[in-house]
């Protein structure tokens, strides 16, 4: 019996090399988009609805959503919220619908607008999402967002845990040289990522808008166990 498979995606441009044999998507974005979402569904959040312009972000903004919309890492001008995981630790939001827009996650899934099944992946639901994908025996790819298209450490090296969970399970096997990279940067990192991560680009971005607790919170594993999934393009709570 052949087993499934599973491999990384470093950046959504890299995306249509990889979208034709897989089942499972599972879109990262460490710091900080797939954070959030799983923050927001953690704190009751009903629904989120992902779109990758300012402009549509916008169209619902005047239509009375709650939207939250980020670049660059800031909050963009005329929105209330942004990308920081600790605006959702709240009840403000219980039982309503979000609509966010960033740099670099949403972009990410909108890439994989075509997939069967689209996951949300970080650090945070990193165990539970790690037990599901092994219980569905299904080809997944990981799908990192990058930095502006460009290949960031932390997404990666998230990636690079599920897919070794995956790898040890037995269940799976994976062939891509961007997989087997993944995996050895995840397991050099894997006893400190706050350290690790000390010279990659993003870290010191957000450490310069003063954002060294989004950083750690990010990097901290299951702290959740929520699985946000896609249907009918919104994302809601598997769990």
């Amino acid at each position: 019996m052949v087993k499934p498979k599973v491999e990384v995606c470093f950046t959504p441009n890299l995306y249509p090399l990889y979208n034709d044999d897989f089942d499972v998507v599972v879109a990262i974005d460490v710091l900080r988009a797939t954070s959030v979402i799983c923050t927001a569904f953690h704190h009751g959040v009903d629904k989120i609805i992902p779109v990758s312009s300012l402009e549509e972000a916008t169209t619902y903004l005047k239509k009375g959503y709650q939207v939250a919309a980020e670049r660059k890492g800031k909050i963009v001008d005329g929105f209330n919220l942004g990308n920081s995981p600790f605006s959702y630790m709240n009840n403000n939001l219980k039982g309503q619908t979000l609509v966010l827009t960033t740099t670099n996650g949403t972009k990410a899934i909108h890439a994989a607008k075509d997939c069967k099944q689209l996951l949300i992946g970080s650090f945070l639901n990193l165990q539970i999402l790690c037990d599901y994908l092994i219980e569905q025996n299904k080809n997944i790819l990981l799908l990192g967002s990058g930095w502006q298209n460009k290949f960031c450490l932390e997404d990666s090296i998230c990636a690079g845990a599920i897919c070794d969970e995956l790898i040890n399970s037995n269940k799976f096997q994976s062939v891509n040289d961007s997989s087997v990279g993944a995996r050895y940067l995840y397991q050099s990192a894997k006893s400190n990522y706050f350290g690790f991560l000390k010279a990659s680009s993003h870290r010191k971005r957000l450490k310069n808008l003063n954002l060294n607790k989004d950083i750690k919170y990010c990097l901290t594993p299951n702290q959740t166990d929520v699985i946000p999934y896609r249907v009918n393009g919104s994302l809601k709570n598997l769990i």
